[in-house]
Parts: C-alpha cells; structure tokens; sequence
C-alpha cells in the first residue's frame, strides 16, 4: 500500500519559516520525481517545488523561487520542503506527490503525478 504522509505544518507568522515533511512507503522511492503542489481556498492545486530521482534537478513556481528548498533522503524515502520568508499568500494545503520517472525526468504538471499525500495545513499569519 502506497502511503505519503505530510508532517510538520503549522501556524507561523510572515516573515517565518517551516520545513513540512514527506513520509513515504510502499513504492520504490528511488525511482520517483517527488513534487510538492498546495491549494489554497478556492483556489487551483498548484505546483510548488520539484525533485528529481537524484536529487540532482530541481524546479521551483516562480512564487516559490528564492524563498522554498526541496530537497530529498532517498535512504529515508523523505522528501522535505524548507519554507523561508512566508507570506501570507502562502497559506494553503500542502500536497506531496510522487511521479514514477526512472529516467530521472521532472514534471510540474499535475497529470504527471500518480501518487498523493492528504495534505498539510500552512497557514502564514500578516
């Protein structure tokens, strides 16, 4: 059973800055791209941060650019996302998802992802 589980969520206020974890299990972890994506209210699922198998490629949104780190312990099968200088826009729910890409690809896309967390709750606070 494939599970992804987000960790470490929370109220902070702007200015501030949280890591949210990625737990996963039951898939070859090595062999994903790991993505985070979050969706505020009312708002569209939207991609946030990208990794590759490696580790060695990554790709931010613009709104993430600067300020969020992805990062990955493939002997932990953990995926991290370091958030710094929140914003208030940056309150929403934090997804982790995972896209089976052996070749080491990297897609922002939501339709490429097969596998998703329930989610985390950020909340940035003005």
């Amino acid at each position: 059973q494939v599970q992804l589980v987000e960790s470490g969520g929370g109220l902070v206020q702007a200015g501030g800055s949280l890591r949210i974890t990625c737990a996963v299990s039951g898939l070859a972890f090595r062999g994903y791209t790991m993505g985070w994506f979050r969706q505020a209210p009312g708002k569209e699922r939207e991609f946030v941060a990208g990794i590759n198998m490696s580790g060695g490629r990554t790709s931010y949104a613009d709104s993430a650019k600067g300020r969020f780190t992805i990062s990955r312990d493939n002997a932990k099968s953990t995926v991290y996302l370091q958030m710094n200088s929140l914003k208030p826009e940056d309150t929403a729910v934090y997804y982790c998802a995972a896209d089976y890409s052996p070749t080491g690809g990297l897609c922002s896309a939501y339709g490429c992802y097969d596998h998703w967390g329930q989610g985390t709750q950020v909340t940035v606070s003005s």
